[in-house]
């Protein structure tokens, strides 16, 4: 079995992969502050808990975008499951080609995305990961990363929208039944939800016009992708697992 793991802004996932099959998923909170022994004892807690035994893992992968935390995490894997992780990053095999600007400046996070999109799904692809921010890639037919947008997740919109505002409260992000609001919760929801299914829509239209790609696929991810996956037409696919079986690729690349 393969542990993969996902290190967010906001969450780490967790994935047991047998071949291509997933097995379970489990989360933490990313938190800065934690130890290497702290980020085991979680991890093979949770393990067990999965009725996942610690010496049946051959072998761990992780993405992060959350540098400062990488040490201790890795070292509390080598120290409690016995395998030193392998880290996404330059030198490991994708797959993928990276033609932007400055190659460095693609996270690893969208890398996985981008590797989990094109071989799931094939290409040309655009995949959008909502997670803390919202993140659109342009990955061709053959394989190469060649664009990509970034935007504020929905979450940092609604918290920017209540602690910047001294009498707007804090709210539940969901669609509203209709967007004619009538009370502060609902307009608040309205223009969130509404807004962003709009910023979506036109993004991926703005996309596909200037690169000629009218029959670029889309495929969304993140925990929020599904909500906007279900109201906008021009999202074909909705993967949350996306992220997880990219690492499990660009594993098997590496083994």
């Amino acid at each position: 079995m393969v542990l993969v793991i996902d290190i967010g802004n906001t969450n780490i996932t967790c994935g047991i992969f047998e071949g291509d099959e997933i097995k379970t998923t489990f989360r933490l909170t990313t938190k800065l502050q934690r130890t290497s022994d702290e980020y085991g004892v979680f991890i093979c807690e949770l393990l067990r808990t999965n009725h996942i035994e610690i010496e049946d893992i051959e072998a761990v992968l992780i993405s992060s975008v959350v540098p400062n935390i990488n040490y201790s995490f890795q070292n509390g894997i080598i120290k409690y499951i016995g395998k030193k992780p392998l880290l996404v990053g330059a030198g490991t095999k994708t797959g993928i080609k990276i033609q932007i600007a400055n190659p460095k400046e693609a996270g690893p996070d969208r890398i996985v995305d981008a590797v989990g999109a094109y071989y799931l799904y094939g290409g040309p692809i655009l995949v959008i990961d909502f997670g803390t921010a919202t993140t659109y890639d342009l990955i061709t037919e053959d394989g190469a990363f060649t664009a990509g947008v970034t935007s504020p997740g929905i979450r940092i919109s609604a918290n920017a929208l209540w602690h910047d505002t001294a009498s707007l409260p804090e709210i539940e992000i969901k669609k509203p039944s209709s967007i004619l609001a009538k009370d502060t919760i609902t307009s608040m929801q309205a223009g969130l939800v509404y807004g962003y299914m709009g910023q979506t829509e036109y993004i991926i239209r703005k996309m596909k016009e200037e690169s000629g790609l009218s029959n670029l696929k889309v495929v969304a991810t993140g925990g929020l992708g599904k909500m906007i996956s279900e109201e906008v037409e021009e999202i074909d696919i909705y993967d949350p697992m996306l992220t997880l079986k990219g690492l499990n690729i660009i594993y098997k690349k590496n083994k």
